[in-house]
């Protein structure tokens, strides 16, 4: 049986909204390396959305294709908000910030090495290998900067997301 995922109106104009203010909160935090909002939002997004989190994640996803233009990390990001994403609905009941900071702190220390299966397919294990260890650096700044944002916002933002999505649910 196929199981169909049906968008109010209000649905649908707010997770335009949400994946438009996910890609402007990344802008406006491009000039910090590797420190990033995206991964506390998609957290965020599973956790109130649910399913319906892909809207608001792949939004994001297309708005930065058009945005920057087509490249291997297009492929990367098809997959690996998906990872997060898939994370975060199986650990939705969690309510502590420090469990949060540490999924997403996680999440951006491996941020490189999901973008390595990838590069296995363009340039082989030894390149994939090299790139990821010569990105580690950016990678454990990803990991402090998604504990951090996530630490101090996660709580705030998800009962201020969970009052806005019972409003348009209503």
């Amino acid at each position: 049986m196929k199981r169909k995922i049906k968008l109010t109106t209000f649905e649908l104009a707010l997770f335009g909204v949400l994946g438009a203010l996910t890609f402007a909160a990344k802008f406006v935090m491009s000039y910090l390396p590797n420190i990033e909002p995206v991964s506390l939002m998609i957290m965020l997004f599973a956790v109130t959305f649910g399913w319906k989190a892909l809207y608001p994640t792949y939004l994001y996803v297309a708005m930065e294709i058009l945005f920057y233009g087509i490249n291997t990390w297009n492929i990367y990001y098809l997959y690996i908000w998906a990872v997060l994403l898939i994370a975060a609905l199986l650990l939705r009941k969690m309510q502590e910030p420090l469990g949060w900071a540490i999924l997403s702190g996680t999440f951006g220390l491996l941020f490189g090495a999901l973008c390595g299966i990838t590069d296995i397919f363009i340039g082989g294990f030894g390149y994939a290998a090299a790139k990821w260890v010569s990105g580690i650096w950016f990678d454990l700044l990803h990991c402090g900067g998604n504990f951090v944002i996530a630490l101090l916002l996660f709580k705030p933002l998800r009962e201020l997301l969970k009052k806005l999505y019972d409003r348009v649910k209503n």
